[in-house]
This record gives C-alpha cells, structure tokens and sequence, in this order.
C-alpha cells in the first residue's frame, strides 16, 4: 500500500508539471491584412527569441506549429508595410484564439526590412494623446479584476477609482461618470453594466465577457469624429471572431460566478475552415447564495449572455450578428441576528429589477478598386428598469421612491472611408429613434408623473488624416454636428464640432503630440422625460452639455516595448445641467445607486478639469510588463452662480496606478494592481432632513467641499499556474485584494439608534454606523480551455 500511494503521489506530481516525458504542443496562426483589409501574401511571422515562424500564403493566412505553450511576442514585417507585434500573446494546447494583424503603409519605401522603435509602441493618427490599448490576455491576468473589463480599464492613466472603489463608473480625468461611451465592434452600448445607474453608465459588475475580446482601447482625449456624445472618454471593445477549424470553449469559476463559452465554424462541410463562425457565452452569478450563507442583507442576482456570429460572404463583404444583454436582480433580507450596520443597510436598501439588451447587424465591404471600404451597422438596444424603495423593507411594502422605466434606440449608423494617395478620408452619418417610458412616484421631492416621449436623432461627420516628411509628421482635422427632434434649443449649426490633432516626431524616437476638439453630448433620457406634477415637460428647453479639449504632450521611445509620456490637459465644460432641487452641477451625481436627472434642471452650469499626467509603459519585455501613471489634477463646476467654481466630488487632485506582472518560468505568473487617490470632497448628509424623511438619506450639497475623504490606497495580487494538456488547457488562480488592509474610505453611513436587541430608542435619532472596510479579500478561480 505505501508503494501504490507512493505511485499515485508521482503520478500527480507529473501530471501538474506538465509532464516530464512529453510536451504537449500548439499552433499559432491567424491572418495578415493590410488596412483595407486586403490579404498580404509573404508577411513574415515569428515568435520572438525563438526560431519559430511562418509566411504568409495567398489568403493572407499563417500557422505555426510545433510550438511549446507559454507566453510569447508576436512580429510581423513585410516589405513597404510597417512592422507590427502582438505583445504577451498566449499559447495553450487548447483554446490559442487566433492572432490577426492589420499593417499600415510606410510611407518612405524601403528597401529591406526594419523594425524600428516608433513602429512597435503606436496610436492612431487621429488620436495620437490620451489612448491606451489592451489586449485580452492583460486584462484576463489583471488581479482585483475578476475578469471584468470595466475594472481593468479603472487602472488606465487619468482614470478615478469609484467612491468606495466597487463600482465600474468610469470617472476620467475629473469628468463625471456619465460623460462616457461605449462601443462593441463599432455598435454603440449605453450600458454596460449590471446594475446599473439609470441616466449614467456604472454598476459594481460589468456585463462584457474577456473570452471575446481581441482588444480594448481608451480614449480620454481627442475623440475620433465618428463618437457622438462623448465629454470625457471612449472605451472600444473589439471583439475576436470565433474559431473557424474546430469547436472549442472555455468555462471559468471564479469568487462570484460562473461562466461557460462556445465557439467554432458554421456549415463547414468538410472543408478545413469556414466562412461562418459562433462566439456564445452565458454567465450566472452566485452571489446571492454567497451572501445569503455569510449574513448579508443584500440578495444580488444576475446573469448575462453575449454572442457573435460572423459570415465572410466573399472576399470583400461580410456580415456580424452581435448580441448582448443582463438579467438583474437586486433584492434584501434580515439577517438572522441584528447587526446595525446590517439593519441600516437593509432598511436603506433599493430594489432593482433591470433586464437589458442590445443586438445589431454590421455589413462591412471592402471596395474591389482597393481604396476603401464601408461599415453599416443597424442595431437596437433596451433597457427596462424597476427601482423601488419601501419603507418597510423586509415585507416590501410602503413605497417611498419607484422608478418603472424602459429606454429604448434604434441606431442605424453607416461609415465610408476612402484612401487618396497618401490621404485618408473618413466621413458617415448616424439616425437614431429614441423611445422613453416612465412612471415615477417620488414622495420625499412630492413628484408623480406618467411619461413617454419618442424621437429622432441624427448627426454626420468627416474626418481627414495624412502623414507628411516620411510620416514624420501626422496631422488630423475631423468635425461632427448632431440635432434632434425634441429638444428646442439646438441645431445641426449650433452643435458643429471640430476638432484637430498633430503628431510630429522632431528627433529619433521623440515625438510631440497635440490635439484641441469641442464636443457635445444630449442630456439622459431621465432628464428629457421628466415631467413636473401639471405634466409639463419642464426640461424640454435644455441645451447639449458642451466641452472643449486642449491637449499637449510629449512621448519618448526606450525600445520597441517601452515608452514614457507626459501630457497637459485642460477641459473647459458650458452648458451643465444643475439641478433645481439641489442647486449643484449633476456632475457631481451619478455615483452611486440612484436614478440620475429624473428631477428639474437647467444647463447653466460650467465646470473644469485640468492637469499633467506623466506614463511609463512597459509591453512584455525579460518576462515583465506594466503600466505606471501619475496624474496631478483639478476638477470644479459651477452651479447656478457660474463665477464660483467649487471642487467635485471627483476631484481627488492626485492619482496613481500601477499594473504589471512577471511570468516565471513553467508558466507561473505573479501580477499586482495598486491604485491611489488623494483626499476627495463628498457631500455630507443633512441630519435633521434625513431623520425626518429616514430610511431615505438626504444630502446637503450646500455644504460640498468642506469635508473629505481619506486617501484611497489598494493593492491586489494574483498568482497564476497554466497547465496544459492534450485534451484540455487549465488555469488556476489565487487573487487577494486589498494585501496591505487599508481601510476604503466611504461617507459615513447612518441608522436609526436602537438597542442591542434591534428595537428602537425613542425619541428617534440617528447614529453613525461602524463599516469596517479594510478586510483583506482573498478568492480562488480557475479556467479550464477545451
């Protein structure tokens, strides 16, 4: 028996080794195109450090065999084409997805190859400031992140960490959280998230799956024309196509849900690929059942699905179905003992019940000439939101607050772009028909009111990009103009935005980017619907919130995988809603789980961001990769008076983060997060009204700024371990947030005093609530690939 154990024991140990008497191999392959999309016949692609590579044939494709699993860099080069690697990629025995490049032109003709710094580390020319870009294995590995991909783009440069750090607003450079967009392979989403604040844009989960992404980018400046209503940021989900050789999957656990993917080609017919592939994933939450077992009051409960299915009609059109939507839950209940801090938080809990959808077809044809293409996309998307507040909790009933609303767009959205010599030329238009529903009661504001509005919206723009003295030089100018067919105020001439940027490499690998544009955005839904109780439309006369961007920065090439950069920004914001109620800029709502400008406002306020941000990038490079930024800044808006500027609620001034992560050998990877943000102003709650109107907590936004919150300091680490084998790749991972303990900072929170039996003492007052919010998190995941 001790010989057999012993057996069994090496077994085991041989087996999570990865085996020392066999490697199990993979491929790399994928397709090489040039920017019209067209195949490359003889690109060369190796793995660097390796003696491993491949050419191109005459679909543009390329495989690799024989290569070990582990994680690698990517490079392309092929003559007159500028070189191109794909850093960090990942190589398993199962699941390696496929790895496409699109090269760009060199202007200046060369007559052999040469990989050059400034043609590793690059931006687009029409966003050359303020973008970064991530690929779907550093997102994947981002510890704290759970693999959501909001999360991960919180840690990019310029971006705040959300009051209390466990929401996905995206707060950048100072803006509010609902000053983003979001965009998925070109299709416009408004919501992203589980959860999430109607009329903004965040939630504590994100509804996107990492399985289909190829790509993440970041804009926080110098928007390209081509995004209607962005003041802040554009985040650009691309995602991959599924596989089009085989069938495969993967099915991830990790400390709050589950998630199973699909993929593989469509009417194959024995052929070995397809023209037609899937992409299908479904996701389900178990927190509820989590926190249920642990004694929390709040019942969260959700799911999510997404999916892809694309056809390559010919060589020059395809055609993608896209699909994404949530099924939301959020709910409460006693816990078995009294706590206060449970009870506080069950009586001021809100209801939400959301289900959301979005789904759109995308045409894109490539011209036969070979000098443009054209995308058309048509897409709907829903969102259905139930968020009710009782003043009996427990037995849900007594309503104080409910909000039963359904937006719903229809987009249809087409894009041209031509190639003229050494011009590029892109221009389009959009239309939209909006519909909104709502039914509002509102008794501590004394509102009730019934409302549906329904209209159109529409916009064009043009942009034009080229790049001169051998592409030392890059210059884009674009403009945009948008109306509608509700509000009183605006027009195609009134909303026309232009916006310019320049990129100018003045020595070797230095270059000095610059970009100045003005951008509008429509106020929310919940603000254009609002009614006041003689149902009149008070809010119909709003103007666009407008901003104008005014960036300068220098970048500066180490190697072909690192980079640093300092940049200088300024915003300057007119015509910001304020509300009437509160008298404060909504920039400074919109944070939390509330309903955001269902109330009447008027666009008198202005506001401001400015600042420096210096970044230090570091592509996988010696087996490390990270990304370090500072960012130094002021955040203020004015309310009714528009001479008096008061700090936001954002306005943190100090900014820090740092992701990066070194891969050991045997496929062990050690990853850590860190995020700093200075003392930030919150609003404190008006005791004496919140008593009066309790469980609702009502703040006294005339006292904003005198108070702040401590720093926010967290540092997360992750541990990873692939193994792989024949059948199946597998991937275990430890995560532990909050390492050092720090305390999150939050407002305080208030209850109602009661004794330690949970009765109340009279005469009814309120205490402060002790939140212990330093613990440290640790969680285990893992993701199997078949």
């Amino acid at each position: 028996m001790q010989r057999l154990g012993k057996v069994i024991l090496i077994t085991i140990i041989l087996l999570f080794s990865g085996s020392l008497y066999s490697q199990v191999m993979s491929t790399v392959y994928g397709k090489v195109l040039d920017e019209l999309e067209a195949p490359l016949f003889g690109a060369s692609v190796f793995l660097e450090g390796t003696q491993l590579g491949a050419q191109t044939d005459f679909d543009g494709t390329y495989e690799i065999k024989e290569v070990p699993p582990g994680s690698y860099n990517l490079i392309v080069t092929y003559l007159g084409y500028k070189s191109q690697t794909k850093y960090n990629i990942i190589v398993r025995s199962k699941g390696t997805p496929a790895y496409n490049f699109i090269l760009e032109v060199e202007t200046e003709q060369l007559k052999e190859v040469v990989v050059s710094n400034a043609n590793i580390i690059s931006r687009p020319k029409e966003t050359p400031l303020s973008t970064q870009t991530l690929s779907a294995v550093e997102i994947a590995t981002y510890p704290g992140s759970n693999n959501d991909v909001v999360q991960v783009a919180q840690t990019l440069p310029g971006v705040s960490p959300s009051i209390g750090g466990f929401r996905n607003d995206l707060i950048i450079r100072g803006g509010a959280p609902n000053e983003s967009v979001y965009y998925l392979d070109g299709m416009e989403i408004p919501n992203i998230n589980h959860f999430s604040t109607q009329g903004s844009a965040g939630g504590p989960v994100g509804l996107i799956n990492v399985s289909f992404i190829d790509n993440v980018t970041l804009s926080t400046s110098a928007f390209n024309a081509r995004y209607d209503n962005p003041l802040s940021g554009v985040l650009q989900f691309e995602q991959r196509n599924g596989n089009n050789r085989n069938f495969a999957g993967n099915f991830r656990v990790s400390a709050s849900e589950a998630a199973l993917t699909l993929e593989g080609p469509l009417f194959k017919k024995g052929k070995e690929t397809s023209r037609t592939t899937f992409l299908a994933s479904v996701r389900r939450s178990y927190l509820k059942f989590l926190f249920e077992t642990i004694g929390l009051p709040f019942r969260p409960d959700y799911w999510d699905y997404q999916f892809k299915v694309d056809h390559q009609i010919d060589d020059f059109n395809s055609l993608s179905l896209l699909g994404l939507g949530s099924i939301d839950d959020f709910s409460a209940a006693p816990p078995d003992e009294f706590d206060p801090e449970s009870e506080a938080q069950l009586e001021q809990a809100p209801f939400i019940k959301q289900r959301s959808n979005t789904i759109g077809l995308s045409w894109r044809k490539r011209f036969k000439n070979g000098n443009g293409y054209m995308l058309t996309t048509l897409s709907n998307n829903r969102l259905a939101n139930d968020f009710t507040r009782y003043d009996d909790p427990i037995n849900e009933t007594g309503v104080i607050f409910n909000n039963d609303a359904t937006e719903s767009e229809t987009k249809l959205r087409y894009e041209y772009t031509q190639f003229f010599s050494d011009w590029k030329l892109s221009t389009g238009f959009n239309v939209q028909y909006a519909d909104y529903k709502n039914n509002t009661l509102d008794l501590t504001n004394s509102a009730l009111f019934n409302t549906e509005i329904d209209f159109m919206k529409y916009g064009l723009f043009a942009n034009l990009t080229r790049s001169f003295f051998d592409n030392k030089l890059d210059l884009s100018f674009g403009f945009r103009m948008d109306d509608d067919g509700f509000t009183q105020n605006e027009s195609l001439l009134s909303t026309f935005s232009p916006r310019f940027s320049a990129s100018y490499e003045f020595v070797t690998d230095w270059r000095l980017n610059a970009s100045v544009g003005r951008y509008f955005k429509i106020p929310p839904y919940t603000i254009l619907g609002f009614r006041n109780n003689e149902n009149e439309l008070v809010n119909r006369d709003v103007d666009y919130t407008r901003t104008d961007h005014f960036v300068l920065g220098v970048q500066h090439y180490f190697s072909p995988s690192s980079s640093i950069s300092v940049e200088g920004f300024y915003k300057a914001y007119d015509d910001y809603p304020v509300s009437v109620r509160d008298s404060v800029s909504l920039a400074n709502k919109g944070g939390g789980f509330e309903i955001l400008g269902s109330e009447p406002i008027e666009t008198v306020g202005k506001g401001r961001s400015y600042g420096l941000e210096l970044q230090f990038q570091q592509k996988l490079s010696k087996n490390f990769y990270g990304i370090f930024a500072y960012t130094y800044f002021f955040s203020e808006f004015t309310g009714f008076d528009r001479d008096v500027y008061r700090p936001s609620v954002w306005d943190s001034r100090h900014l820090i983060s740092f992701t990066g992560g070194y891969k050991f050998a045997r496929n062990w990877e050690l990853s850590a997060r860190y995020r700093f943000a200075g003392e930030t102003p919150f609003v404190p709650a008006d005791l004496e009204a919140t008593l009066e109107n309790y469980p609702v907590v009502i703040l006294d936004y005339s006292r904003l700024g005198e108070e702040k919150l401590p720093i926010f300091s967290q540092l997360d680490v992750r541990i990873d371990k692939k193994w792989n084998f024949k059948k199946f790749a597998f991937d275990l991972f430890i995560e532990v947030q909050n390492l050092l303990g720090q305390n999150i900072p939050s407002p305080p929170e208030y209850g109602l005093n009661r004794d330690t039996a949970g009765n109340i003492i009279q005469p009814e007052s309120l205490v402060v609530i002790e939140n212990e919010s330093g613990q440290i998190i640790p969680s285990i995941g893992i993701v199997i690939d078949f």
